[in-house]
């Protein structure tokens, strides 16, 4: 049996240390990985966890990322119990392997620590990885804090591993901001964490000998097609038990978390759509800008995957201007936020629907500022009394040199 750890009702740790700290509360039994900046500290730390006897489970150091997913799947279709973490480039040599994870559905709980893709080579934050993530099948859940990143891995096991989903997830959060700033967080303790998870429950695990299963079949046109909208449809209906581990969360802890979370919303003229860290800066700005005569409110959503369109909807359809910030590279579209939001949207009729703007910012961790946030809801408050944009559809926020405007 493993070590208990006594932790304070209040502790201090960062983002990743927050990850850590609930994946060893679920007593994982495999944790397969290859460490990568930012998320280096969160097998670092697990790995400590191990060697001083605080878990009873195996810890697997491989020779690269891919390898890393590949353990996972192996040990999750033998019927573990499964986690692991990454960044970046390492997340990327990954990808291949979430769709095997995913389309064999597999519940392994991925702890993405948020950051640039190269080229050019960049240890820093922004949302590229995320978005290359976001059609492999996985659902994926968006912290904006430390306390978010403990929650939110302890959530992410229990709808994980839910016989209506038995999808894997992703927990997102941003690196540096999140996985490396330290905050108050409010812990479980160890038996309560693992009874609010659960005890894993196996299925169509390969050591299951009396019901034997298959996993790696090759399905060509025959069955390809069925097996790819079975999982989008459970992904799609994943939303009702994600609900209902919030609200067992609620119950437990105190502590709500939303699918979409809105601030000062209720009367809203114009509104910031953003994920991660960035939303709770808005938030800021938002009361800045409200002293300022402007109706401000700010719009983020916990779950990115599966994307809750009739929820955004409602969150925004009163609003009379909206900006939508992308942290990633457009590459040559509209920022992939922006598209997701307009697609909610779009059901609302043309008389109520409000005007939309992109706003591509940090990337590199390229600072996003109050003052900028404060100019963005200037910016929107034009918009909203002229009826129609007054910029750009897309603009770039804190780029050097010439303004870039393609739309």
């Amino acid at each position: 049996m493993p070590k208990v750890m006594e932790l304070d009702q209040v502790v201090v740790w960062d983002g990743n240390m927050a990850a850590c700290q609930a994946m060893r509360q679920a007593q994982i039994d495999v944790v397969a990985a290859y460490p990568i900046t930012p998320s280096t500290p969160i097998v670092q730390n697990y790995g400590t966890f191990v060697s001083n006897g605080y878990i009873d489970g195996e810890f697997l150091l491989v020779e690269s990322e891919h390898a890393a997913m590949s353990a996972c799947v192996g040990a999750a279709a033998a019927g573990g119990r499964v986690a692991t973490a990454t960044s970046s480039q390492g997340f990327a040599l990954m990808v291949e392997v979430l769709y095997q994870a995913s389309g064999m559905r597999l519940p392994i709980v991925l702890n993405l620590v948020n950051r640039a893709l190269a080229s050019p080579l960049n240890i820093h934050g922004d949302h590229s990885d995320m978005y290359l993530g976001r059609d492999a099948g996985w659902i994926n859940l968006c912290a904006m804090n430390p306390q978010d990143a403990y929650d939110l891995n302890l959530l992410a096991f229990k709808i994980a591993e839910d016989m209506r989903v038995r999808i894997p997830v992703i927990v997102n959060q941003d690196g540096f901001l999140c996985s490396h700033t330290a905050q108050n967080v409010r812990p479980l303790s160890d038996d309560q964490a693992y009874s609010f998870i659960g005890e894993y429950k196996e299925k169509n695990s390969l050591f299951n000998f009396e019901h034997p299963a298959t996993y790696g079949a090759q399905a060509e046109e025959e069955w390809h097609y069925e097996h790819k909208a079975q999982l989008h449809n459970a992904l799609m209906h994943s939303q009702a038990v994600i609900e209902e581990a919030f609200s067992a969360f609620k119950a437990l802890t105190n502590r709500e978390h939303k699918i979409v979370e809105t601030y000062d919303m209720e009367d809203a003229e114009v509104a910031i759509f953003a994920l991660g860290t960035t939303a709770e800066s808005a938030r800021v700005a938002a009361k800045t800008a409200r002293k300022n005569g402007i109706k401000a409110g700010v719009v983020s959503v916990k779950v990115f995957r599966p994307f809750p369109y009739a929820l955004v909807g409602e969150a925004l359809k009163r609003t009379k201007a909206v900006g939508i910030m992308d942290k990633s590279l457009p590459a040559g579209a509209m920022g992939a936020l922006f598209n997701e939001v307009g697609a909610a949207l779009y059901q609302v009729p043309d008389s109520a629907r409000p005007v939309l703007s992109n706003y591509i910012y940090g990337l590199g961790e390229r600072d996003i500022t109050q003052v900028d946030l404060v100019e963005i809801f200037k910016e929107l408050d034009s918009n909203a009394k002229a009826g129609k944009l007054t910029h750009a559809t897309q603009q770039f926020i804190g780029l050097r040199g010439p303004k870039l405007s393609f739309y």
